[in-house]
């Protein structure tokens, strides 16, 4: 499936963050292959928010690590920002979190945000001020000296999103980043990363299972087939006027709108087909 250009008021002149075209992973195993990906066609514009979701084991993980060059594709392209894969990670072009926060546990919180600044030669005194801003940032100004095992799992993504901020790149790819953390804290981490989102301008890749954090967090949400993972349909945010990304809080999740996306991309999920409906706001994996 081809996706439609984006309706995004991010939508920029030149090339896209991301374009995959045509993509197809097929993994070798002891008995057999196994088609992970099949026909993947994407482009996501500099700035926008894109997440992906779908059942366990639709590829939504390898289209990262594709993306991410951690990984090759059997057949396709993909490209970002105009780039081959490999030759955006030289160039620091994207920035990674992972449902792990990954923190060195001997360096302080102000050392992991440096690290990627160190091993690339920056100037001492240019690492102190990218560091500050980060925290200050993210909101841990006050603990900087502090070690990971001080910090609590919210708070340790937090470092984990500023390390990977670190290098100012243009994209940020994100792999179930909040999966592991408590309801409370997951919905105050998302609404971090709108603010965060929206003050660097970076366009975003999110894999999740959540269909409310898809919503409240995307400006359009990609819904991918049981393997082999195929884009079965790309759903826009519509959540109202005054609802941009940048200017989303807590109080949108209360809204007819947000009720109404999330019954989108659940019908999505399930071919277009009606399906009951939970609780408001309970999330459904």
């Amino acid at each position: 499936m081809t996706d439609p250009a984006p309706a995004s008021p991010t939508s920029a002149p030149g090339p896209a963050a991301v374009e995959v075209r045509g993509v197809d992973k097929v993994f070798e195993t002891r008995t057999g292959q196994v088609q992970a990906l099949q026909g993947i066609d994407l482009a996501i514009a500099p700035g926008e928010f894109v997440s992906l979701i779908g059942p366990s084991g639709c590829g939504k993980s390898t289209l990262m690590r594709l993306i991410a060059d951690l990984d090759d594709p059997t057949g396709g392209t993909l490209s970002v920002f105009g780039k081959p894969a490999r030759q955006a990670r030289l160039d620091q072009d994207y920035g990674i979190a992972f449902q792990q926060a990954g923190l060195l546990p001997w360096r302080t919180v102000a050392a992991n945000v440096a690290l990627p600044l160190e091993l690339h030669g920056a100037a001492s005194a240019d690492r102190r001020d990218r560091v500050a801003r980060l925290l200050d940032m993210v909101g841990l100004s006050d603990f900087a000296d502090r070690y990971p095992d001080q910090l609590s799992g919210g708070m340790q993504q937090r470092v984990a999103i500023a390390r990977a901020l670190a290098e100012r790149p243009r994209l940020l790819l994100m792999d179930e980043p909040f999966g592991a953390l408590d309801e409370m804290t997951r919905e105050k981490m998302q609404s971090d990363l709108v603010r965060i989102s929206a003050e660097t301008g970076a366009a975003v890749v999110f894999v999740t299972h959540s269909i409310p954090e898809a919503v409240f967090l995307s400006d359009r949400v990609v819904v991918m087939s049981p393997r082999p993972g195929r884009i079965q349909e790309i759903v826009p945010m519509r959540l109202g006027a005054d609802a941009r990304r940048a200017a989303r809080t807590d109080e949108l999740r209360e809204e007819r709108s947000f009720f109404d996306m999330v019954t989108a991309v659940r019908e999505a999920l399930h071919g277009g087909s009606p399906v009951a409906s939970g609780a408001r706001g309970v999330e459904n994996r």
